[in-house]
């Protein structure tokens, strides 16, 4: 009997905030227009931070394919045997920071040169083959900042197989300097429209906590408690909020889908494959519990705030 007692409260508990939580979905139901405006105005404000921080997104990913990502030209020596260039390519493909080694090869390298220079008369003058054999390394993403970047670097200048090494660190740190201030820019924009999110939806339960003032009285005057009260309000503010972030989902992913074909021929004018990518399952969680947490704080607020004020003369 003592382990069914509060196990039956619970479940009565359980009952009862589903019983709120189905009627506030149901009153809000009823007001279709209001919802709606309500919930556009939420959708908005959270799809612009969510839209940004998903362009910004595949800015990176786009970058990572061209000269955003710090990628490292290893100089051989002349005097390197084939050989000891296969064991060195094979001994960094392995080297668990990469993600890619790429061997050019001196007379593939030449030949490439003189189809796209012009002076393809002056080079068959020469010797010998002026190219050395350069591997292009590319760092996994978390090792391609300028100071883990500048470590490898020097790491690679001791390699007794290597010449020297070269790195545009000023273009690598330019580019993470740029990419940090758009983060932050995200964030100052995203913590700005939350607060207006929070004044968006206190706004909202104030104006249905003051049409409802007579049935709050009544229900005041026959024993009702301010918990009780409170609580189909701070459901109100969880569907509002619940409402917005999937707008906002939806309002992302329809921009995307309507800017991914110009991207797509752009990229194909490039000879490349580069595609939008759309909101992942992480970013989707975050959007739609943030937007959940801002819809019930900011009815909190209202409601703690006005539903003193209100007591049966």
């Amino acid at each position: 009997m003592s382990l069914s007692k509060p196990r039956l409260h619970l479940d009565t508990w359980v009952l009862r905030h589903l019983q709120v939580a189905l009627a506030s979905l149901g009153r809000l139901c009823r007001t279709p227009l209001a919802t709606l405006m309500t919930t556009a105005v939420i959708g908005i404000a959270l799809a612009l931070p969510t839209g940004m921080h998903i362009a910004l997104s595949n800015i990176q990913q786009l970058a990572g394919g061209w000269d955003g990502a710090a990628t490292l030209s290893l100089f051989l020596k002349q005097d390197v045997s084939e050989e000891q260039i296969i064991k060195l390519t094979n001994r960094l493909s392995k080297h668990p920071q990469l993600a890619e080694v790429q061997l050019i090869n001196p007379d593939l390298a030449l030949d490439e040169f003189q189809r796209l220079s012009g002076f393809k008369g002056a080079l068959k003058a020469l010797d010998r083959n002026p190219l050395p054999t350069v591997l292009i390394i590319e760092p996994l993403q978390e090792y391609s900042t300028p100071e883990a970047a500048e470590q490898l670097m020097k790491a690679f200048n001791q390699l007794a197989e290597v010449d020297f090494t070269q790195l545009d660190l000023q273009w690598v740190r330019r580019f993470h300097a740029i990419t940090e201030i758009a983060q932050r820019g995200v964030m100052v924009i995203g913590l700005l429209l939350g607060l207006a999110v929070l004044l968006i939806v206190g706004n909202t339960i104030r104006l249905e906590i003051q049409n409802r003032k007579s049935e709050i009285e009544i229900t005041k005057l026959i024993g009702g408690t301010d918990a009780f009260i409170r609580r189909p309000f701070l459901y109100n503010g969880l569907w509002y909020g619940l409402s917005g972030g999937i707008l906002a989902w939806l309002l992302v992913t329809l921009s995307l889908w309507m800017l991914n074909g110009p991207v797509e021929r752009l990229a194909g004018l490039y000879r490349s494959e580069f595609d939008l990518s759309a909101i992942d399952f992480q970013t989707l969680g975050v959007l739609l519990l943030g937007s959940t947490l801002l819809g019930l704080f900011g009815s909190w607020i209202a409601v703690g705030r006005h539903l003193s004020d209100i007591e049966p003369s």
